[in-house]
C-alpha cells in the first residue's frame, strides 16, 4: 500500500525488508517508482530504505542487490535510493568476518546468535565482496525534511557521538575493525526497542532528547515491527504508526511476519511539532 498521491514527486520510507523481495517489488510498483521489470522510473523521487536487509525472509541478497541497482538508476535521472544500517546488517556482516572463530573465541557466538535470529544459510553463501563493502558503509542515521531517520526506535546512538556525522563515522569505525567486542557491544545495544513508546516511563522524555541532540522534528524509525506496539495483526498494517504526539513513526510493518508492508510518504508536518533546540 502506497500513502498519499504523486508519490514519485516525494521523500518516501520503507521499513525492515528482511529478505521479502517480492513484497519489496510490489511496493515498489504500487508506489510507480519501479516498473514491471524493477527498473527505476521514479523520477526525481527519494527512497529510504531503513535498514535490516537480511534474515528472517528467504532473499535478503536479492533485496540488497535490487536497492543497490535502484541506487545507481534513480542518481543517473534526478532521483535518490539511500539506505541506513540496521542490526541485521551489522549481523550477517559479523558472522562472515568472524566465521573461523571457535565458540570460545571472541567473535564465535555470533554465528548462533544470527541463526537464532532468522539466519539465512543462502544469504551468507551469496554475500560478495560488494555486498559487504555497501552494508559496512550505510549511514546508521540521516535527517531529511526535519525527521531524524534511524533504524531502532532506541537513544543509543548518542553514545557514539553528539552529531549525525560523529555517529555515522563511529559506527562504520567498528564495522571495519576486528575487535569481536566492539562489533558485540553495538549488536548487544541494537537489542532494545520501544524506548520511546508512552508505555516506557521516559519515552518523551528521551525522544525530545534524541532530537535536541541530532535535530529534527520527528524520528522515524523501523526495527520494532507494528503490530508488537498496537497488537494488530500483522495482516492488517498497511500504515505507518505515529506515537508521541507526532513525535516519533513506526514504519516497521513487520513483513517477515506476514504484513503487506507499506510505503510512506512524507508529508507536512504538523505545525504543533515544533522544532528542538539543544540545550
Amino acid at each position: 500500500m502506497c500513502e498519499g498521491n504523486n508519490i514519485s514527486k516525494h521523500v518516501c520510507i520503507i521499513g525492515d525488508a528482511h529478505g521479502q523481495l517480492p513484497k519489496i517489488q510490489t511496493l515498489l510498483r504500487d508506489a510507480q517508482l519501479i516498473d514491471s521489470t524493477d527498473r527505476w522510473v521514479g523520477k526525481s523521487a527519494s527512497v529510504w530504505f531503513l535498514g535490516d536487509f537480511c534474515d528472517r525472509g528467504p532473499d535478503g541478497i536479492g533485496v540488497i542487490d535490487l536497492v543497490m541497482r535502484l541506487q545507481h538508476e534513480a542518481s543517473a535521472v534526478g532521483g535518490a535510493v539511500h539506505a541506513l544500517l540496521g542490526n541485521h546488517d551489522v549481523l550477517i556482516l559479523a558472522v562472515h568476518r568472524f566465521s573461523s572463530r571457535r565458540g570460545n573465541e571472541p567473535g564465535g557466538v555470533f554465528i548462533k546468535d544470527w541463526q537464532r535470529n532468522g539466519g539465512i544459510q543462502s544469504d551468507l553463501d551469496r554475500l560478495s565482496t560488494e555486498h559487504i563493502h555497501w552494508l559496512s558503509h550505510l549511514p546508521a542515521m540521516a535527517l531529511v525534511q526535519e525527521r531524524l531517520l534511524i533504524h531502532a526506535d532506541s537513544d543509543f546512538y548518542m553514545q557514539f557521538g553528539q552529531s549525525i556525522d560523529t555517529v555515522n563515522a563511529n559506527m562504520q569505525f567498528i564495522l571495519h575493525n576486528s575487535d569481536a567486542s566492539q562489533w558485540n557491544y553495538l549488536l548487544d545495544l541494537f537489542a532494545g526497542r520501544k524506548v520511546f513508546d508512552r508505555r516506557h516511563a521516559d519515552g518523551a522524555a528521551l525522544a525530545t532528547r534524541l532530537l535536541r541532540t541530532f535535530g529534527g522534528r520527528q524520528i522515524i524509525h523501523g526495527h520494532t515491527p507494528i503490530n508488537y506496539m498496537n497488537g494488530m495483526a500483522p495482516e492488517q498494517i498497511t500504515e505507518a504508526f505515529v506515537y508521541q504526539g507526532g513525535r516519533c513513526v513506526n514504519a516497521d510493518g513487520g513483513m517477515y511476519l506476514g504484513g503487506p508492508g507499506f510505503v510512506y510518504r512524507l508529508g507536512s508536518l504538523d505545525p504543533k511539532l515544533s522544532l528542538l533546540r539543544r540545550q
